[in-house]
């Protein structure tokens, strides 16, 4: 609803649509990520395309390991909510997930007892004020494997592109075939430390077939999807196929005495989506 040249969301519709996205995103694989899995011919294949037939048509969880929902919230100034996105968000997340066979996977905190929670909530929720009349909220469902594999570097300034490379390179190098490969590669590069994690994980939202608008990145997300590649880890770590199925890169601005470094991988299933609003 329109009123005053505002946008008004209710928290009803922002659940239904959300939760749905989420059940959707849980089950079925994307459609260009599901083509190469069918061109895959190596061990265990005919098990890897059952598993997931058997969840497109049974909204079965692709992965017992349903993971940590992450969102990226796009909220324009004439957007009026009836509550905390936070809040609705946690909502449509506990619903979802007690109302399918979903494993709660979080835990109320993270050091001492680790008691289970039971609806998987929070979700980790970025809100980024923009112009307009959209709210738009991509989020991926992160599962602890591909997690894992998280790593920030505190580059010194004089750092080349070699550099960033090769910390990418030892990384998959050396860990990779513990996340369930063939990898999906997100790299946050300037800003701050934190801010280059949020990016990160937001370039594991795009498209396989995106590129960065600028030219030095696109060539940069191209040279590391071939070396990466050729380092031949295959699917599931053995071997044949593809190691890697996307490479993406975020910048942002930075200090001139910094050059932060963060790098996010997931897992081949890469269980994302995206939700527009608007009147």
């Amino acid at each position: 609803m329109t009123k005053g040249g505002h946008t008004i969301l209710s928290k009803k519709e922002i659940i239904a649509r959300f939760s749905e996205a989420l059940v959707k995103a849980n089950t079925e694989l994307d459609p260009s990520i599901r083509e190469h899995l069918e061109h895959y011919q190596g061990p265990f294949s005919e098990i890897l395309k059952e598993n997931e037939r058997i969840a497109r048509e049974n909204r079965l969880p692709l992965c017992q390991d349903t993971g940590l929902v992450e969102c990226f919230c796009s909220l324009g100034h004439r957007v009026v909510l009836e509550e905390p996105l936070q809040q609705t968000l946690e909502t449509a997340v506990g619903q979802t997930y007690r109302a399918y066979p979903f494993r709660d996977s979080t835990v109320d905190e993270p050091l001492f007892r680790r008691t289970p929670l039971k609806d998987n909530v929070p979700p980790m929720v970025h809100l980024f004020q923009t112009e307009g009349n959209v709210l738009e909220i991509r989020f991926l469902i992160k599962g602890g494997g591909s997690e894992n594999l998280s790593r920030y570097f505190a580059l010194e300034p004089s750092a080349g592109v070699d550099e960033v490379e090769n910390k990418v390179i030892e990384l998959v190098k050396e860990k990779g075939a513990m996340s369930c490969p063939p990898l999906h590669i997100g790299i946050g590069i300037g800003g701050s430390a934190e801010k280059s994690f949020v990016n990160a994980k937001y370039a594991l939202t795009y498209r396989l077939e995106a590129r960065n608008p600028h030219p030095d990145y696109a060539q940069l997300e191209e040279r590391l999807f071939r070396k990466l590649n050729d380092l031949s880890i295959g699917f599931q770590g053995l071997g044949i196929g593809p190691t890697v199925l996307s490479v993406h890169t975020v910048y942002e601005p930075t200090h001139i005495a910094t050059l932060p470094l963060a790098i996010a991988v997931d897992c081949y299933l890469n269980r994302k989506g995206a939700v527009r609003y608007e009147d």
